[in-house]
C-alpha cells in the first residue's frame, strides 16, 4: 500500500472503511501536455464520458493534434463536433497563448503548484477546477484538494455530514501533505458506491 494512502487510512477512520469495502483507488494519470488541456476544458461541467465523445470527433478533424493545427480549424469547424461556442474560445484561446509562448507547459513540472496556477489562471477559460485536475493527473501533485469538483463536494457530504466548502477546507488541513491522495479515496467511494467505472484517458 502507498505511503500516503496508509498514512491516511490511519488517521481517518472513513478512509479505513473506504478502503475496506471497495479496495485502494488507482491514481488517475494524463500525460502532461496540450491535448490533455483541451480535454480538460471539454470535460468542465459535463460527463467525462461525454467530453471523451466530443474531444474524439475534435481529434479527427487534424493530422496531429497540436497548438498550431488546432488554430488553423474555424469556429464552425469546432462546434460542428458538438464544442460549444464558449469551450470553442477557450481553446483557442490556450492554441494562442501556447504560440506567442504566453504559455510553456514544458516548464510546469519544474515550477510549485501555486506557480503553475498563476501561469494557467491567466489563459481564457481555465479556471481553478480544470488546474487542480492538471496539476493531480499530469504533475502528479500530491496536496491538492479541488473543492470545485462536484463529486468530492457531495462525498464531503455523504460521509461527514460537511455542506460548506470552508468546513471542508478546514476538515482536510489534517490530510496535508496528502490532500490529492484523499481527493482520490472520495472519488473512489463517489463512483463505487454508485457502480461507476471511468476511464480517465480517451
Amino acid at each position: 500500500m502507498q505511503e500516503p494512502f496508509s498514512l491516511l487510512i490511519q488517521q481517518e477512520p472513513v478512509f479505513k472503511t473506504i478502503v475496506e469495502n471497495y479496495g485502494l483507488p488507482t491514481i488517475p494519470q494524463r500525460p502532461e501536455g496540450f491535448e490533455t488541456l483541451v480535454l480538460l476544458i471539454l470535460e468542465q461541467q459535463v460527463s467525462i464520458d461525454s467530453a471523451k465523445a466530443t474531444f474524439l470527433r475534435l481529434k479527427e478533424l487534424v493530422k496531429s493534434f497540436y497548438p498550431e493545427t488546432v488554430a488553423q480549424l474555424s469556429d464552425e469547424q469546432i462546434k460542428a463536433v458538438g464544442v460549444s461556442r464558449q469551450k470553442t474560445t477557450y481553446i483557442k484561446a490556450l492554441a494562442a497563448a501556447l504560440l506567442s509562448k504566453e504559455l510553456v507547459l514544458e516548464e510546469l513540472s519544474s515550477l510549485s503548484a501555486a506557480e503553475v496556477r498563476e501561469q494557467l489562471i491567466k489563459i481564457k477559460g481555465i479556471g481553478h477546477w480544470t488546474i487542480d485536475i492538471y496539476l493531480m493527473f499530469s504533475l502528479q501533485a500530491p496536496d491538492l484538494l479541488p473543492l470545485g469538483d462536484i463529486a468530492v463536494v457531495t462525498t464531503f457530504k455523504e460521509l461527514f455530514n460537511l455542506h460548506e466548502k470552508g468546513e471542508m477546507e478546514s476538515h482536510a488541513q489534517s490530510w496535508k501533505p496528502y490532500r490529492s491522495y484523499a481527493t482520490y479515496l472520495l472519488w473512489h467511494h463517489y463512483l463505487r458506491k454508485r457502480n461507476r467505472k471511468i476511464e480517465y484517458n480517451p
